[in-house]
């Protein structure tokens, strides 16, 4: 072998220049001839000027386009302008594996275009691992040759290389042995030069394109995640919602169980469909279990090659899974598989990174709104059944007299209210009336209620006056005395023998007294107000309290009513008050106790039209026969 054959073999960048023939016409000596202008002699040299109108060209076809095809397709129709080349392929080098994969072409079959060539492998692939320009006459004898093209005889391959860093190779072949030239060879260096600074600005701007994209994206999602409390709901939205950003195939969200002590399988989906698993993972099992543990996302290349995968889905080959981190504590994981190796990358990983921290709070949210939901629940339901017992703590029927009729009427507020009202029986013809209301409402106020209806009753069977009667209880309140709370209460004890009735307040609404005089041709009704007074029961020690005695005739009646009567408001905020409820006592003609009662209610209810009640309502009514 000569030594120029020695130095071309080793140095291929360095073999002598052919003189083109035949279809390869482009092949030129030094310059770009533009179309249109006549060709020179192989071994006469163009003008200079027409190699700066092709850099020229080239610069405006690089620098006036960010789009990644359309600077390829820009740079495949300059390179055939001066290269009748028929296959050409320019690739892009993955940095995570060391492969590069063809990003554009032309010539090649789709299984040549599917291929991946690792770093060394093949022409391409020397080409990038030496960083230098590879030019082989005949590839038929060059040891890395790849035969993917039985018709390629020669072979043009040109790094691209940015700032010292390998980022693709520019691969040019022919059918034709020694087609390409050192003008060729050099051409191409010159193109891709100037090519891969483009290429990676493209790329880039091509990431921050798609990194804006993706958090409008997560923006997105993240503002509908907050608003879906339903856990269930919320984990196959997130799903959906996913895809959007990573075109994943098998997804599952497992959640910490407090009680197990474990990752709890809440929700799954492979390839578009949701799945039911059974499926627990302590804490460091596998890689859901290992990324909870280290608190860190964890992305598996290939699976098959990692020890901690468990073999739940046997075709999976990559997989990424992502703690849930709330307030400091992981609260679950968020896992996607693909049948592909090495589908998953860092932008998966940041992508799905910065969704997880918004998940959690959503998943915390939808779980806390659960627990809320529950415990709603289970107090509607303690209510009421604390409503069925209060109203058993209520007289089911007035007692029956023959000289009176009584009329009782009770509407909560709330669920259960702090209104009381009994009749107490004091032995023939004698039946104490008690009306009463406790500070505050709902639950607090029904138990205190409960409390001083059974005082009430155990002090029944001492048949004491009305006053004697509050001042006891007044004790009693004392010695089981609760802070800031109290009870209004009024009784009345009705003697059927004489028709009289003895009155002591302590602190209630003052009751009505409405008599009916039938003279001639007109009924006057007079109403007045008994004036008795108190101190409400359970706030002072050592209270007496005054007792009036009323003497009654046929057709009176005494009314008795809590403090949700008069102080009943409208929409516009006006109460009903004392002259309302005068009115419609004057208005009665031949009442009874229960009509009596009856148009009180339907006249507030009437005044309300339809306004939330705020205060409990008591209404009883005593109509002497």
């Amino acid at each position: 072998m000569s030594t120029a054959d020695k130095q071309r073999r080793a140095n291929p960048a360095a073999a002598p220049e052919r003189a083109p023939g035949g279809t390869h016409s482009h092949a030129f000596e030094g310059d770009y001839r533009p179309s249109g202008e006549e060709a020179a002699p192989a071994n006469i040299r163009v003008e200079p000027v027409h190699q700066v109108e092709f850099l020229h060209s080239l610069a405006d076809a690089l620098n006036t386009t960010l789009d990644l095809n359309t600077l390829m397709h820009r740079v495949a129709d300059l390179v055939r302008a001066v290269i009748d080349y028929r296959i050409f392929a320019i690739l892009l080098l993955n940095d995570r594996t060391q492969e590069l994969w063809m990003r554009f072409q032309i010539g090649h079959t789709p299984e040549v275009e599917r291929a991946r060539i690792k770093i060394g492998r093949g022409i391409i692939g020397q080409a990038a691992l030496q960083r230098q320009s590879f030019r082989i006459d005949d590839v038929t004898k060059d040891e890395h040759y790849i035969a993917a093209n039985p018709n390629v005889r020669s072979e043009l391959a040109v790094p691209l290389i940015v700032k010292n860093r390998v980022i693709g190779v520019l691969d040019l072949e022919s059918e034709t042995v020694g087609f390409f030239t050192t003008e060729h060879q050099r051409l191409l260096e010159m193109v891709a030069s100037r090519m891969a600074i483009a290429v990676e600005n493209a790329r880039l701007y091509t990431r921050v394109s798609r990194q804006a994209q993706t958090l409008t994206v997560l923006n997105e999602i993240s503002r509908e995640i907050t608003s879906i409390l339903d856990l269930d709901d919320l984990l196959e939205r997130i799903g959906q919602l996913l895809k959007r950003v990573i075109d994943f195939q098998m997804f599952t969200i497992l959640l910490w169980s407090e009680r197990t002590q474990q990752f709890v399988h809440r929700f799954s989906s492979r390839y578009g469909e949701r799945v039911t698993r059974e499926q627990r993972v302590s804490l460091g099992e596998g890689i859901i279990g290992s990324a909870a543990q280290m608190r860190e996302p964890i992305l598996a290349p290939d699976v098959r090659k990692d020890p901690r995968y468990l073999a739940v889905n046997p075709e999976t080959r990559s997989e990424l899974s992502v703690p849930l981190i709330y307030k400091g504590k992981v609260i679950g994981v968020i896992d996607l598989e693909h049948t592909r190796v090495n589908y998953f990358n860092e932008d998966h990983q940041r992508t799905l990174t910065t969704l997880a921290a918004q998940v959690a709070i959503s998943i915390a949210n939808a779980r806390l709104y659960q627990r809320i939901h529950e415990e709603e629940q289970r107090m509607e339901r303690d209510l009421d059944m604390a409503r069925k017992v209060q109203l058993r703590l209520m007289p089911p029927h007035p007692p029956k007299l023959d000289h009176a009729e009584f009329a009782a009427r009770f509407y909560a507020a709330r669920s259960i209210g702090g209104d009381i009202y009994d009749f107490l029986d004091y032995g023939p013809g004698r039946v104490a009336l008690a009306v009463g209301d406790v500070s505050g409402k709902a639950a607090p106020a029904a138990l205190y209620a409960a409390l001083v209806s059974g005082i009430l009753r155990s002090l029944a069977t001492q048949h004491l006056s009305p006053a004697a009667m509050l001042s006891a209880l007044n004790d009693q309140l004392q010695e089981r005395k609760l802070d800031s709370q109290y009870v209004t209460m009024l009784i009345a004890l009705w003697d059927d023998s004489n028709q009289t009735i003895q009155v002591a307040n302590a602190g209630s609404v003052q009751p009505l007294f409405v008599s009916i005089n039938s003279g001639g041709s007109r009924t006057s009704v007079d109403v007045k107000t008994i004036q008795a007074e108190g101190f409400p029961l359970g706030l002072f020690p050592d209270v007496e309290y005054e007792e009036f005695t009323l003497s009654t005739r046929p057709g009176d009646l005494v009314v008795f009513f809590s403090d949700g009567i008069p102080d009943a408001e409208n929409a516009r905020g006006d109460m009903f008050g004392t002259e309302r409820l005068t009115k419609v006592l004057k208005t009665l003609r031949v009442p009874t106790a229960n009509s009596a009662a009856d148009a009180i209610l339907d006249a507030v209810a009437k005044f309300q039209s339809g306004t939330e009640h705020f205060d409990d309502e008591t209404v009883v009514v005593l109509h002497v026969q």
